[in-house]
């Protein structure tokens, strides 16, 4: 439960110097740059830094060119490079200009190829008409035209019967035009074309067309050979030309990226007559070392403040977590991650949240797939939810042997009980109702008293010392809450304790305080406005918040009941599969086996999903709004993230 100790820095020189700045302060990969403007409070003279990050357009033209390429860069590590910004620009347009020109071979030859496939589709409408182009083309003084004519513009043409000029010579069609040719003469030729033309006549580019129709198609089609040959020699000089420069595309993308990257540090500066002004955070263990390299610059001052100092200005969270705990800041991270001087629930969350789990799904067989479907989430899509599920899974196995399941199968662990010297399973669940139900309100009990001394803890931690005491989930909460339990268990076995001092003052004060609450937290905390303006609409306003609080002890605490109650409806569902299993055939029979292994496959996707957003539902809303505040904001700093 630890939140990275950070710190605040200020950076002021030159302006000279400030591109050494950025670049000490990029290639650390733990400066995150905030604004100026926030941290002081005479900022006049202050002007923001309006320079062109240099970098951005020849980034993004390369990015581009790449892209039309088929190429996909990696980002490796550019530590060695040692050419300077303007030999790494000049490389990148050289690198720019062949991959240019070879695309643009590509793509003359492909734009080629698509004409010759439309000149053979339009030659193919041609095919069977006894005409040979060439002689068609030598004619002095008629001019044919070849293409395509709507199917309703055809029936137009009757409109023009009587002129001997106008005729269509259908040679094919298709679903919407007939393809064929109109002739006319060549003094003619202006007149009848403006007529096809408002028919909406479509001309075909013949002008590779040679011989007859099947002649062209002949030649047409070697054309294309030729050309698809052309093509995969453009695209194996693309390809070579990428496989021996790899190396140096991917280093010098890295290498403008982080320029690009570690510029654009540049506008979150801002300049104060001939100085800068840049301030950002960075976490204390690297803090002095960074502090060590600025100032080796000439003209460079550095001030570090601790992140506790400057909770004013929202200081960026960084958790620290083990490895068991670390994949449920998932979740932590889903809410809002804690302020800096806020503890950092992901281990209480990664407690709860796995045994939580394990309890309202316990099955052995049907734990360990779910230990296995997570661990290829996490391996083959990335997803953080995997690395959660395959601890719930690991808990879900042992409170399956708790409960003796193993793929709703009952009777399978017996030997092992009898082994050790158990009569059968610890806890046959659909034979434990009752026991279940008290134990999980019992786990809701604890859960909720937990809840409270975190926030306590929080609060005291955050200086924020009436909540701690006067809060419905401070002390007199504590106090109330766990009295009235403690008072109605002892009053149910018959132990006296509820008497009129216990009442008055273990409930009734605790209660008064509690209902006073906001009064008394202002009055602890020592601010001047505590007393309320109005004292009527104050009271009543309390009357109203202090039953929502009363009965929002009893819902938190009942909600818990849904954890002994998923345990049964787990099992109870297992119970109907196998039911229905028995009435299509005898164990082991095909129908059986094939209705137990789908009734398995239904409860762990179906029961896995309810019981992750029960179990978050009672961290969020019956843990967290005890305990959590939540409002922080992630620790970003300005890094290249390497392949």
């Amino acid at each position: 439960m630890a939140v990275s100790p950070i710190k605040s820095i200020g950076i002021i020189g030159l302006r000279s110097e400030l591109e050494k700045v950025i670049d000490i302060c990029g290639s650390s990969g733990q400066f995150q740059p905030d604004d100026p403007l926030n941290f002081y409070s005479d900022t006049r003279g202050f002007m923001p830094v309006t320079d062109k990050n240099p970098y951005t357009d020849p980034l993004s033209e390369f990015t581009e060119t790449l892209s039309f390429a088929g190429i996909e860069p990696d980002i490796v590590d550019v530590s060695d490079v040692l050419d300077s910004n303007e030999q790494v620009l000049d490389r990148i347009e050289a690198m720019s200009h062949e991959l240019e020109r070879l695309i643009a071979d590509k793509a003359e030859l492909n734009q080629r190829i698509d004409q010759c496939k439309r000149s053979i589709e339009e030659a193919s409408h041609f095919v069977g008409m006894d005409m040979d182009f060439d002689k068609i083309f030598s004619c002095e003084f008629i001019k044919a035209n070849f293409g395509r004519l709507p199917h309703d513009s055809y029936k137009k043409l009757e409109n023009y019967r009587d002129d001997p000029y106008i005729s269509f010579f259908i040679c094919t069609e298709d679903e919407t035009h007939y393809w064929g040719v109109y002739v006319t003469p060549i003094d003619k030729r202006e007149d009848i074309d403006r007529i096809f033309s408002g028919l909406y006549f479509e001309h075909c580019d013949i002008d590779g067309f040679h011989g007859t129709p099947e002649q062209s198609m002949k030649i047409l089609g070697s054309h294309l050979d030729a050309l698809l040959k052309d093509l995969d020699v453009a695209q194996s000089k693309l390809d070579s030309y990428y496989k021996y420069n790899k190396t140096d595309i991917n280093r010098y993308f890295s290498k403008i990226s982080e320029l690009e990257l570690y510029s654009s540090i540049k506008k979150n500066a801002m300049y104060y007559h001939k100085s800068f002004i840049l301030v950002g955070w960075v976490p204390s263990s690297c803090a002095d070392e960074l502090v060590s390299k600025l100032e080796s610059i000439d003209s460079i001052e550095c001030s570090l403040t601790d992140g506790k100092d400057e909770l004013k200005h929202s200081p960026p969270i960084k958790l620290k977590n083990n490895l068991l705990s670390k994949p449920y800041e998932y979740f932590v991270d889903m809410y809002g991650l804690p302020c800096y001087n806020e503890p950092d629930p992901t281990f209480f969350v990664s407690l709860t949240f796995t045994i939580l789990f394990g309890i309202m799904f316990g099955d052995v067989g049907q734990g360990i797939v779910l230990i296995i479907a997570g661990y290829l989430m996490w391996k083959l899509k990335k997803m953080d939810i995997g690395k959660i599920l395959m601890p719930c899974g690991v808990s879900a196995t042992l409170f399956g042997f708790v409960y003796g399941s193993v793929f709703g199968f009952e009777d399978v662990l017996d030997p092992l009980y009898h082994a050790i010297g158990l009569s059968g399973k610890p806890v046959p669940v659909l034979e434990s109702a009752t026991m279940l139900v008290v134990v999980a309100a019992g786990i809701g009990v604890f859960l909720v008293l937990v809840a409270m001394l975190l926030n306590v803890y929080s609060s005291l931690k955050r200086r924020d010392f009436g909540r701690a005491i006067f809060h419905p989930s401070g002390i007199c909460g504590i106090i109330f809450y766990a009295s009235l339990v403690a008072g109605l268990l002892c009053t149910l076995f018959g132990i006296p304790v509820m008497n009129i001092w216990y009442v008055l003052f273990l409930i009734v004060v605790p209660l008064i305080f509690i209902y006073l609450n906001e009064m008394f937290t202002k009055l602890v905390n020592g601010e001047k406005n505590w007393k309320p303006e109005k004292w009527g609409e104050y009271l009543v306003q309390s009357f109203f918040e202090l039953f929502e609080t009363l009965l929002s002890y009893v819902t938190n605490t009942m909600s818990y009941l849904r954890i002994g109650t998923f345990a049964l409806v787990h099992a109870g569902m297992m119970l109907v599969f196998f039911t229905l299993a028995g009435l299509l055939g005898e164990p082991g029979s095909i129908p059986y086996i094939i209705m137990v292994v789908f009734g398995n496959a239904f409860v762990i996707v179906l029961e896995a999903t309810l019981v992750t957003i029960q179990v978050l539902r009672l961290e969020y809303y019956e843990l967290f709004s005890r305990y959590y505040i939540g409002g922080g904001r992630a620790f970003n700093p300005v890094r290249l993230n390497k392949k």
